[in-house]
């Protein structure tokens, strides 16, 4: 059968009738009610109940339309259709005719307004289809020019009548020419909003590859960085000159700060782009204050400051959140304070109290005697970047991304940054937020020696002395301890220089095979970092560009342990591994240790299930890729491939 496709305006203006039938029955009704005097009850009744029957077919006609079944009528249905929306229109207008035969020349006044208010319903209510529009307005305006012939029949002037005739075919016009102009509205609207979703989608589309070129040009970056600071390690290692050391020690610190910056980049890229998340998990809020109290003692120390603890009984040991974010939050507002105090002294104010029902309340104040600012500089202190118009960078350092991302860190963790200062009297920067019991009791946290270095690298333009490591007396050295950190200090607490710890270095059982290590990577800068570090040490070193030069690797010989980085060409790093212990080659039980600048919780967990047993994230020191060594070779006991676990080295 053949069929009738309905244009999307056409079905348009169907629905949107479809939408006003409440209103039309309404209409109808009431029409009948005003006019049952005039027209008497019983007609006013029977015409009702055959307009409500009209709307009951019109229901059933256009039914598929309405339902959304449907874009295309057959042509009898479709013949139907059109003239159920002349004959919907025409049955309104007709209670015009009675109005005239009965109710005379007072009854044609009612009559004209009748079809006025259906010409302009027909208006309104035909969008996007003149189809629709002539079908439902013609039977009202044919009324309405029949109108002149009742004025003559009862009487009226052909002046009268003339004159009516002239204001019917104006009234015609402004209906139609305001259906125009609803229509050339309606078209600008769609375009206007048509424009605002491409330029929405574009919008989209440039942050996703911006983020898509911060994050490559970030692992980019920081494979000269690993370069830099394991070279400059490796020197400050195995030196004994004194000012060699330095000079090495200065580079570290400058790599340091480098990565830094770029990781206040990248932050505030994931945060304008809504990426930046928290994790949530037990963490020891004591320790974690208590850590980085201690981190920032040698800092503030050799300003000549003073560092003070005060309200530490206050503070829940064992709570739920997101021990790494609120360290950055912490570290980047000490490091504020320690940035721009020059006299007195930097105190950390707690207070905490239960919440109900399950949780606490915590407020962390670090105040500052330095100079203080300004309203205007209050105002303008959360936006990014704003220092790097204001002159501070060029004194201080730094991007001026620390207390934006803290502050949109700290909402992200359901509370609040706040800052409080007058010119001369310092400043002082408060966060409230509420923590959920732990579910398990914590005693300490991993130390955050690395990043807190870095912090206060930026903070300061170089590192606090450390005291110079010894060179490696076996193939092995220990990782630098972790800090300990136990109940944060009593209040008020005075802290003073404490000296980093070195770098232990531990026998291992001899061997009379050097260690055989497989370094991948697709950078030969990095290749040649990880050598640089090994090679003291005995290791024999193979390399390879990428997964599957690894592979090939594994079936020439056997290794004792391989790096893999993650992103490479041709075979990335995870696959590769995946594809190394599903196969029965010699190298299948063999540690591999993930080095990446992927260092998110995503980028870490997706490492562990690939099989990967430890992670050292780029930039490369050689305390941290020692310290891999030493977790494979001295006594950690390797976890199996398939329990999908991982180890962060820093």
């Amino acid at each position: 059968m053949a069929t009738a496709d309905l244009s999307s305006g056409w079905v348009e203006a169907i629905r949107q009738r479809r939408k006003a039938l409440l209103q039309r029955l309404g209409m109808g009704a009431a029409s009948a009610l005003v006019f049952s005097p005039i027209l008497g009850w019983d007609f006013s009744i029977a015409w009702v109940a055959g307009y409500f029957l009209v709307q009951i077919l019109d229901l059933w006609v256009f039914g598929p339309v309405n339902a959304g079944k449907s874009q295309s009528f057959g042509l009898p249905r479709f013949a139907a259709a059109c003239v159920m929306l002349v004959a919907n229109a025409a049955y309104f207008g007709s209670l015009s005719v009675p109005l005239w035969l009965v109710g005379g020349p007072m009854g044609g006044v009612c009559a004209a307004i009748l079809l006025s208010s259906g010409a302009i319903y027909a208006v309104v209510n035909a969008p996007r289809s003149r189809t629709v529009l002539a079908l439902t307005i013609a039977p009202q305006f044919l009324y309405l020019a029949v109108t002149p012939v009742f004025m003559v029949t009862h009487g009226a002037s052909a002046a009268f009548a003339t004159a009516f005739a002239i204001a019917i075919a104006v009234f015609m016009t402004y209906c139609l020419s305001t259906w125009q102009r609803m229509e050339m509205a309606r078209k600008s609207e769609e375009a206007a909003r048509l424009d605002a979703e491409s330029r929405r989608l574009h919008a989209e589309e440039v942050m996703e590859s911006r983020q898509a070129f911060l994050a490559a040009v970030g692992h980019d970056l920081r494979t000269p960085i690993s370069a830099i600071m394991a070279g400059a390690g490796v020197i400050q290692d195995s030196t004994d000159d004194y000012h060699t050391r330095n000079q090495a020690r200065l580079i570290t610190d400058a790599g340091l700060m480098m990565k830094a910056l770029l990781d206040d980049l990248l932050d505030h890229a994931k945060i304008e782009a809504g990426r930046m998340t928290v994790e949530v998990d037990d963490f020891n809020l004591r320790s974690l204050i208590a850590q980085t109290a201690r981190l920032w003692q040698g800092p503030v120390a050799s300003k000549g400051l003073k560092l003070r603890i005060e309200g530490a009984s206050q503070v829940p040991a064992h709570v739920r959140g997101d021990s790494m974010r609120l360290r950055q939050i912490l570290n980047n507002l000490i490091s504020n304070a320690v940035k721009f105090t020059d006299t007195g002294s930097i105190t950390l104010k707690l207070k905490a109290w239960e919440e109900e029902p399950s949780g606490y309340s915590v407020l962390i104040e670090i105040q500052d005697t330095g100079p203080g600012m300004t309203p205007a500089q209050i105002q303008r202190l959360f936006s990014p970047f704003d220092q790097t118009t204001s002159g501070v960078s060029a004194r201080h350092g730094g991007t001026g991304l620390g207390l934006a991302i803290s502050r949109h860190l700290s909402e992200l963790m359901g509370g609040r940054l706040t800052a409080h200062s007058r010119l001369g009297e310092g400043s002082s920067f408060t966060v409230a937020l509420s923590f959920p019991r732990a579910n398990s009791e914590t005693s300490s946290l991993p130390a955050p020696e690395r990043a807190g270095r870095e912090v206060v690298a930026r903070a300061l333009g170089g590192l606090p002395d450390k005291a110079p490591v010894a060179p490696p007396a076996a193939p092995a050295p220990t990782p630098a301890p972790a800090v300990e950190a136990g109940p944060v200090a009593a209040e008020p607490v005075e802290t003073s220089p404490v000296a980093e710890p070195e770098v232990a270095v531990e026998e291992v059982a001899e061997d009379d095979a050097p260690m055989r290590v497989l370094v991948v990577d697709d950078h030969d800068i990095n290749r040649r970092a990880i050598q640089l570090i090994l090679q003291p040490l005995g290791c024999e070193v193979t390399t390879a560009a990428d997964g599957l030069l690894a592979l090939k690797a594994c079936d020439a010989q056997t290794f004792d342990l391989i790096f893999m980085d993650v992103r490479m060409p041709e075979l990335d790093g995870r696959e590769a591994t995946r594809r190394l212990r599903a196969s029965d080659n010699a190298n299948a039980e063999v540690p591999v240790i993930a080095v990446t600048a992927d260092t998110s919780p995503e980028d870490i967990t997706a490492c562990g299930e690939a099989g990967m047993t430890y992670f050292v994230p780029k930039p490369i020191t050689p305390a941290s890729l020692l310290g891999a060594v030493t977790h494979v070779v001295n006594g950690a006991t390797i976890r199996p491939p398939q329990e999908n676990r991982i180890e962060a080295v820093a």
